[in-house]
């Protein structure tokens, strides 16, 4: 059986390679970028099953990601996950509205964002 495929956009290499770490110890396969428009390019690519998108990137951020990903009809539908330290109260609204299926607040909290990647792409 194939493993789920997750992609981690992320430009923080200490947080991208935790969850990348934490991921592929719990049984999926991960791919990653740093920038906005190489994920653009893995997510058409390889059609993951889950996508874990940070916010402030270099090049093009998280929301106009997230646009891009919901306007191509070829992966609209891809869970998206918004993990951001730009966490206020109503970021779980706001990342919802934009189009994210889920929000992780940075720092993780790993029993809370294992769940949700759980809850999206169970193994």
């Amino acid at each position: 059986m194939d493993k789920p495929v997750i992609v981690i956009v992320e430009d923080d290499e200490k947080s991208r390679r935790l969850m990348h770490d934490v991921l592929v110890y719990q049984g999926y396969e991960v791919v990653d970028a740093d920038r906005g428009e190489a994920g653009l390019d893995l997510i058409r690519a390889r059609h993951p099953a889950l996508v874990l998108m940070d916010i402030h990137l270099p090049g093009i951020s998280g929301l106009d990601a997230i646009r891009a990903i919901r306007a191509d009809p070829a992966i609209a539908a891809t869970p998206v996950v918004a993990v951001t330290a730009a966490a206020t109260s109503d970021a779980p609204a706001t990342y919802r509205d934009a189009g994210f299926d889920g929000f992780q607040p940075k720092p993780l909290a790993m029993n809370d964002f294992l769940g949700t990647i759980r809850r999206l792409v169970p193994l």
